[in-house]
C-alpha cells in the first residue's frame, strides 16, 4: 500500500487539523485579551469569542483523544 507524495493519511490530516486549530485558539485568546483591556470594549462581543474559544477547545480535545490510543492499563 503506496502512498503518492500528494496523499495524506487520516493521522496526517488531524495532525494538521489539529495544529490550524490550536493556532486559531491561541489567535482568539490573545483577541479576548486585547478586548478585554480596551477601555469601550463590547462585551458581548467579548463573550461571543469566548463561546467560539470554547468550541475550538473541544473540537481540539477531540482530535487529541482520536490521534492518542486507549492504553488499557
Amino acid at each position: 500500500m503506496s502512498n503518492s507524495p500528494s496523499e495524506m493519511d487520516h493521522e496526517e490530516i488531524l495532525r494538521v487539523r489539529l495544529a490550524m486549530l490550536q493556532q486559531e485558539h491561541r489567535d482568539l485568546d490573545e483577541a479576548i485579551d486585547a478586548l478585554s483591556q480596551s477601555p469601550g470594549a463590547d462585551p458581548l462581543t467579548i463573550k461571543r469569542l469566548k463561546k467560539k474559544k470554547l468550541g475550538l477547545k473541544d473540537q481540539i480535545s477531540r482530535i487529541e483523544d482520536e490521534l492518542t490510543p486507549d492504553i488499557i492499563a
